[in-house]
């Protein structure tokens, strides 16, 4: 056995990676590295073992789980995170035997989520997701549950919401599902009233921490939090973005995915990744310099195809192009762009140009002298190649999408 020991800090966690062959076990464990530092933990070493089935009672075997307690009082191991969902037996059995507290991957992604939540509906969303987790895994738990008082995989809810009886937890679950309705039904109004006049919506997605959020401060100044970090961004923001032709669309930046992403989270947050997948183009950011660069797109597709998004226009961009490998040649319709030094985003605003459902006219229009707040609007609105003061208003010449065209044509001058 080949122990990975990194620097010496407090919450220090052992990663376990039972492999049975199911997926790619080396890539999901890297992937636990950066999820667990993202979280506040130092991931001190890892372990594996490859399984040909998972043991209902302990998850690894019997004598790996022996190695494990034996390597975790040697090491003053704080956490064990395994990379698989552990069922509450699973739980408090490995907890017994090895005397550490023991998280799995959903509830480290739930603990992360917990942490990055900002907004009322994203908390609401959180909540909601570890309450259902948590909850068949209260039964039993008993003075095991007294070890739940802080740290890694406990933020949300917290200690005393978690103590309470399946009743009062069914009743909160209740009661946020009724305020996430609201929530949805708010988000709904507003899309129906962006479908009303006309706003055209480009939503951000891919894999966490490929540079979505760089990606729309870089096209809008938008302010949104950039790290290098696992989630950084949960909440999703909506910002204008005025196009070279002329024509503003609404960028919605979304939370990024992950390969196997809790079932839990999907639910929780259905509302907001609609708001993602029912928009009128879909950019689909990747980091170019990942090996892994090819399955992350397709992580993103899969999801979108659950959702059902995949006739909208979906424009694959590889972002971080700067540092690119020859494994990103070949992806038809993709856009190479660096975020970071502004690269490429001509190209990318040209690609979403083409992708627009509505037709452009360029037109002539005479506005009289009393409409001088739709010749303001056009000015933030479309592209406006001439004006000309004239005896019987402003004449302009503008280029409009169909929409604006049908509001404005009886502005149209005779020769249109």
């Amino acid at each position: 056995m080949e122990w990975n020991v990194t620097q010496e800090q407090p919450t220090r966690a052992l990663l376990v990676e039972a492999d049975t062959g199911d997926y790619d076990a080396e890539a999901s464990l890297a992937e636990l590295f950066e999820l667990a530092e993202s979280a506040g933990a130092i991931p001190v070493a890892s372990i594996s073992q490859k399984l040909r089935h998972i043991d209902p009672a302990t998850c690894v075997g019997a004598g790996k789980l022996e190695e494990i307690r034996d390597y975790c009082a040697a090491e003053e191991i704080d956490l064990l995170i395994f990379d698989l969902e552990l069922s509450p037996v699973q739980l408090r059995n490995i907890e017994k035997e090895t005397d550490v507290r023991v998280i799995d991957r959903t509830m480290l992604i739930l603990d992360i989520f917990a942490l990055r939540a900002k907004s009322r509906e994203g908390k609401l969303q959180v909540e909601l997701a570890q309450l259902k987790y948590m909850m068949p895994r209260l039964t039993g738990k008993g003075i095991e549950m007294s070890r739940l008082g802080g740290g890694i995989g406990t933020r949300g809810p917290g200690e005393t919401k978690l103590e309470t009886d399946r009743r009062h937890i069914k009743r909160r679950m209740e009661t946020l599902k009724e305020q996430l309705r609201d929530v949805e039904e708010h988000r709904k109004l507003q899309r129906r009233r962006r479908d009303k006049d006309g706003v055209i919506t480009v939503a951000i997605v891919g894999y966490t921490n490929a540079g979505k959020s760089t990606l729309m401060n870089t096209l809008t100044d938008a302010g949104v939090l950039s790290e290098d970090k696992l989630f950084a961004t949960l909440d999703p923001t909506s910002r204008a973005l005025k196009l070279p032709n002329g024509v503003s669309v609404m960028l919605i930046d979304t939370v990024g995915l992950v390969r196997r992403l809790p079932h839990h989270l999907v639910e929780a947050f259905k509302s907001t990744l609609e708001e993602a997948a029912q928009a009128d183009i879909i950019l689909n950011v990747c980091d170019a310099s990942s090996e892994e660069s090819r399955l992350h797109l397709e992580v993103t597709r899969d999801l979108l195809a659950s959702l059902s998004s995949l006739d909208k226009p979906i424009i694959p961009v590889l972002n971080k192009s700067d540092l690119i490998r020859d494994h990103m040649s070949g992806i038809s319709g993709a856009v190479h762009i660096s975020a970071k030094y502004a690269k490429g985003i001509d190209e990318l605003l040209h690609a979403i140009e083409e992708n627009l459902p509505k037709k452009l006219k360029r037109l002539k229009l005479l506005l009289p002298f009393d409409q001088a707040g739709i010749a303001s609007r056009l000015r933030q609105t479309a592209v406006v190649h001439s004006e000309e003061y004239t005896e019987k208003g402003l004449l302009v010449e503008v280029t409009l999408d169909e929409i604006q065209y049908r509001r404005l044509r009886e502005y149209a001058t005779a020769d249109e």
